[in-house]
């Protein structure tokens, strides 16, 4: 491999790693805040149990997401110094900002964790809520400069140097807003779903006491309705992500589409994969003129294809699989969580054994719904790493090394993981709901 492939797969595996970490970092306290919320309007101690065992889980996650964040900063650095020069120049309030997201986040998660006996009902909301805050802001503004990338905004370059800088104009350029959303929607339908996982596996065990089936009962209510929602919430996000593409990038939509003809009443393809030699997606679904309404709300609307673009400039034609699967995970779970509504709401029954083997696989599926939805993101912008004004190429170091720290760092990236789920497991094995839950009832009587 050169070093831009190298160099690519080793940035990449970092974010791969961080990603898990930042959007379970996103997801999860909007959980625990929603579980404190539950526990001051109804007394009951379950809630605060919860709220108190998914902020243990949190602090470790967030434990291991600082390290690796902070290495993802200084690869940026090390890797791709072209488009560091270009960040330090137009698009450095992003990171600036960052800094104090992450001192807000910080700071109440500590005052919540160790003097959450001393405050106030109101305190502890309005610390949690500080939290998520900070955690959400954290995850938006570092996302933000993804979004600079594919819309540039707020400067030109004309021959080799950067001129007319607005670093306000670049901050807020096309992306901002849709991209916003889709991080924080997709962010707090990956903690429901995960905490559904965990309440789902636990109520599967083997005669697990009935007072412990109706603490994890009220976990997957609470998340089946968050996730749900959001993820209600996050596909209609994704068509204004989809309007957007079509505006601004429209060879990624083509991409993800297999579409190689400029096409009015295009169809939109499901499955299949996208064969170069054939210019068409073999073995995929068509259906007629929904890529159209798709791109603009009109079934005749024009969607450009590959060919109106010079071949260097294509992206990747795996772009198609990747974007299948990422709406595959979306739709799975937000199918999942309306029956699962239907069962508890409508039918008002318990749910199923076999829905409750679908919520354990929500949690992977939230997961690799959100790695493939960010490799489409960034790999569907290739060979660009800012839009049609820097490539990929033009950005990255010319220092020798890449492919030792590309192992050193995979051994680091197994070492966290490993010890990760190492920490959690022997945290909760040492600390059993059963004993808990009794002592909760008593402290709340």
């Amino acid at each position: 491999m050169d070093d831009l492939v190298i160099a690519r797969s080793l940035f990449g595996m970092t974010m791969g790693v961080h990603i898990i970490f930042a959007t379970l970092g996103v997801g999860l306290p909007v959980m625990i805040l929603i579980s404190e919320l539950l526990f001051q309007k109804t007394k009951h101690p379950d809630y605060a149990l919860m709220a108190d065992r998914w902020t243990r889980g949190f602090a470790v996650i967030l434990g291991v997401g600082i390290p690796t964040g902070t290495i993802a900063g200084v690869q940026l650095a090390l890797l791709w110094p072209g488009f560091m020069e270009v960040v330090g120049k137009v698009i450095s309030l992003p990171f600036q900002i960052e800094v104090f997201a992450f001192f807000l986040e910080a700071l109440f998660m500590s005052i919540y964790v160790y003097a959450a006996d001393r405050l106030s009902p109101w305190l502890r909301i309005l610390s949690l809520f500080f939290v998520c805050i900070g955690a959400l802001a954290s995850a938006v503004l570092i996302t933000n400069v993804h979004a600079f990338e594919g819309t540039p905004a707020g400067f030109t370059i004309a021959n080799g140097e950067i001129l007319a800088v607005d670093p306000w104009k670049a901050f807020f350029n096309p992306s901002f807003a849709v991209t916003a959303v889709h991080v924080a929607l997709t962010a707090i339908m990956t903690g429901a779903f995960f905490i559904a996982m965990i309440a789902s596996y636990k109520l599967l065990k083997k005669s697990p006491k009935e007072r412990t089936k109706q603490f994890h009962r009220k976990a997957l209510r609470m998340a089946v309705i968050t996730g749900g929602v959001f993820a209600l919430l996050t596909s209609l996000n994704g068509h204004e992500s989809a309007q957007h593409l079509h505006h601004y990038q429209p060879e990624k939509l083509a991409a993800a589409e297999g579409l190689f003809d400029t096409t009015t009443y295009a169809p939109l393809t499901i499955g299949g994969f996208t064969d170069r030699e054939t210019q068409e997606v073999k073995f995929g679904i068509e259906i007629p003129w929904a890529l159209s309404f798709l791109a603009n709300n009109s079934f005749d609307e024009e969607v450009l294809g590959l060919n109106d673009f010079p071949e260097e400039w294509w992206p990747p034609l795996f772009s198609h699989t990747l974007f299948n699967t990422m709406v595959f995970a979306g739709g799975f779970l937000l199918f999942w969580a309306l029956l699962a509504a239907f069962y508890l709401f409508i039918r008002k029954k318990q749910l199923p054994r076999w829905m409750l083997v679908g919520f354990v696989a929500s949690g992977p599926i939230a997961l690799i719904g959100i790695e493939t939805g960010w490799i489409f993101a960034c790999s569907g912008r290739q060979p660009w790493v800012i839009y049609r004004m820097m490539k990929t190429s033009e950005a990255v170091t010319t220092s020798s090394g890449l492919p030792t720290m590309f192992v050193a760092f995979l051994c680091i990236y197994i070492v966290l993981v490993v010890t990760v789920i190492i920490v959690l497991h022997h945290y909760f094995k040492r600390n059993p709901l059963e004993p808990l839950l009794i002592k909760e009832e008593r402290t709340h009587e």
